[in-house]
């Protein structure tokens, strides 16, 4: 597998506004991790983070990365963007909330349960934004923990 000091890199550009790719980035961290025979659970598990974190990226912010470290004992997803930010981060954190505009929602995007299913499926979150700069969120899923 991997060793502490030498984690698997895994990195995708996403662009804003491009609902075409989404998902593109977290179904190829999905097989990678699959590939690597990790738990399905926990495949699992780190998918639903990639996949929020990249739709996030898609649906608010201009551009960002989705960076995927996997480690002999957790995955750890960094997701930067440069965007809008967040300029309340416990308001974004509540079921439901979205900033997301309305020709998003008609997609079906933007319900306001990105960062709550992030929340629901990592061991470890933090999210620090500034405004009109863009958002860092780094969650850890955990082998075998959840």
């Amino acid at each position: 597998m991997t060793t502490e000091a030498e984690p698997l890199v895994l990195e995708f550009a996403v662009q804003g506004m491009d609902f075409t790719a989404a998902g593109e980035a977290a179904s190829s961290i999905r097989k990678t991790c699959m590939k690597l025979g990790l738990p399905a659970r926990d495949v699992r598990r780190v998918a639903i983070v990639a996949y929020e974190a990249e739709l996030n990226v898609v649906i608010h912010a201009w551009k960002g990365t989705v960076r995927a470290l996997v480690f002999g004992d957790r995955v750890e997803l960094v997701v930067e963007d440069s965007g809008p930010g967040i300029p309340d981060i416990a308001q974004a954190m509540v079921e439901g909330f979205s900033t997301a505009p309305d020709h998003v929602r008609e997609m079906g995007f933007g319900a306001g349960m990105g960062l709550i299913n992030i929340q629901r499926h990592a061991d470890d979150l933090v999210i620090e934004s500034v405004v009109n700069v863009g958002t860092v969120l780094r969650a850890t899923v955990r082998l075998g923990a959840g």
